[in-house]
């Protein structure tokens, strides 16, 4: 039996087969060249700058949109809420010292009305600021990612993998080689 097993692993590479020598191995073209705009990565801030999410749209993202208008509308919801309890503190400690009646009924003194006004207030700015932070950032992903669409891939720039000996104990080394042809 065994010597059966020796023989057919003898025999198997007559067997093989491989391609013919008149057909040669023919790779398609993966990197063919794309025209580039340069006034791409302009039109597309110019769009986000328009209506937020309009310039991921330009650029093909469409899975973007809903995180921009989700960002953008929680800091202007945050705004608004901020803005509500501020000015219902505001309007309470007003009508305290008017001397008439507020819309808390005495729960709070007049510092603790002063202090929840300047955490409104604070928290108020502090979500505007953010909400406009988020817009310029919408902006910067769209104008990003639009230079980043037309980023010239060639083949003047390979990284190819080696395998290489080393000189003095004789062991393979792996390492990376990077080309840039002028």
């Amino acid at each position: 039996m065994k010597r059966y097993f020796y023989i057919l692993i003898l025999f198997l590479p007559l067997f093989a087969f491989a391609q013919g020598p008149g057909t040669p191995l023919k790779l398609p073209d993966t990197l063919k060249p794309q025209q580039i705009d340069p006034l791409r990565p302009t039109r597309a801030a110019f769009y986000s700058a328009i209506l937020p999410g309009l310039g991921q749209a330009y650029n093909k993202k469409y899975w973007k949109i809903p995180l921009v208008y989700g960002a953008i509308g929680t800091g202007f919801f945050l705004h608004q809420r901020n803005n509500n309890e501020y000015h219902k503190f505001r309007t309470a400690y007003k009508q305290r010292l008017a001397g008439q009646p507020d819309q808390f009924l005495g729960q709070y003194n007049d510092q603790t009305l002063i202090n929840a006004q300047r955490t409104f207030q604070r928290n108020r700015d502090l979500s505007l600021l953010v909400t406009v932070g988020l817009y310029v950032l919408n902006i910067i992903d769209a104008n990003v990612d639009a230079h980043l669409k037309q980023y010239n891939v060639n083949e003047t720039l390979t990284v190819i993998p080696e395998i290489f000996p080393s000189e003095i104990s004789n062991a393979q080394n792996i390492g990376l080689t990077l080309q840039y042809q002028f």
